[in-house]
């Protein structure tokens, strides 16, 4: 078997993805300035700028299937830097960048498929980090149902325009929504400000809600959700979080369920 590149960015899914693939023949590669974390593995690095020469490196090692893992920001590019066959590619890389993030991404996973690569998600790699629906822990009220309903339809609107894939609801109030800033910073400001915007004190606390962009492709960028975000739900006053079933990763399963029920939170995979 050809082995799998795994395009590491930050965070933790790229050594849980590296895990699932223990004994398999694994090409690390890490975009400059975006350290993969992962101890004891070394990895190929690149730049947008010589991408075309990165992609000749990846035929060279053999890899057939590529999966993009962990968070990344748009990097500044350095005209200067760009090799002659990868600034043919920029008038399309930044048309797409222009039309958003999902645009820019289906952009560079047509250049690999374009070179030849399998394009995966981490889920193809890792079942199990895509979990389907039901109640992984605690219990939903009918009150957080109706509050994961709205939060879902704000999210699908936020997705449709590009802008963020997360809410909060609560008592059927839109508390916050997620843009450029992330998750973490909005879960911050409902800390700081959702008790005084919940109509009713003893009322419903309120659901963080997750989901991918309508019509997005899943095999990069799914939203994750980690037992630290579960930590700022809990400091935000939530009764738990909820996501699109298959549409989300959850990173650290077995941890993630155990801090819910520590925290008294729920963790809810929504039908959609």
């Amino acid at each position: 078997m050809s082995p799998t590149a795994i395009i590491a960015g930050e965070g933790v899914l790229p050594g849980l993805l590296c895990a699932s693939l223990a004994g398999q023949d694994i090409v690390l590669a890490e975009l400059e300035g975006f350290p993969a974390s992962l101890p004891g593995k070394s990895a190929e690095r690149f730049r947008i700028e010589r991408l075309v020469p990165f992609l000749d490196r990846l035929r060279e090692l053999g890899v057939g299937r590529i999966c993009f893992a962990g968070a990344v920001r748009r990097p500044r590019l350095e005209p200067e830097m760009f090799d002659p066959r990868t600034a043919q590619l920029v008038p399309r890389l930044l048309a797409a960048m222009r039309s958003g993030d999902d645009a820019a991404l289906r952009a560079v996973i047509g250049i690999f498929e374009e070179w030849g690569f399998e394009v995966v998600g981490a889920g193809d790699i890792a079942p199990d980090l895509v979990p389907g629906a039901g109640v992984l822990a605690g219990t939903v009220t009918d009150a957080d149902a109706r509050d994961a309903d709205r939060a879902a339809e704000i999210v699908a609107a936020l997705g449709a325009v590009d802008v963020g894939q997360g809410a909060v609801v609560a008592q059927g109030l839109c508390l916050a929504v997620e843009a450029l800033p992330g998750t973490d910073a909005m879960l911050d400001f409902v800390a700081q400000t959702g008790a005084a915007l919940r109509p009713d004190p003893k009322g419903a606390r309120g659901v963080f809600y997750k989901a991918p962009k309508p019509g997005q492709d899943r095999r990069i960028d799914l939203p994750a959700l980690g037992p630290e975000t579960l930590r700022r739900a809990a400091k935000a006053g939530l009764a738990g979080i909820a996501w699109e079933a298959s549409g989300a990763l959850l990173l650290g399963r077995e941890e993630m369920v155990a801090e819910a029920e520590r925290l008294g939170l729920f963790l809810w995979a929504r039908e959609p």
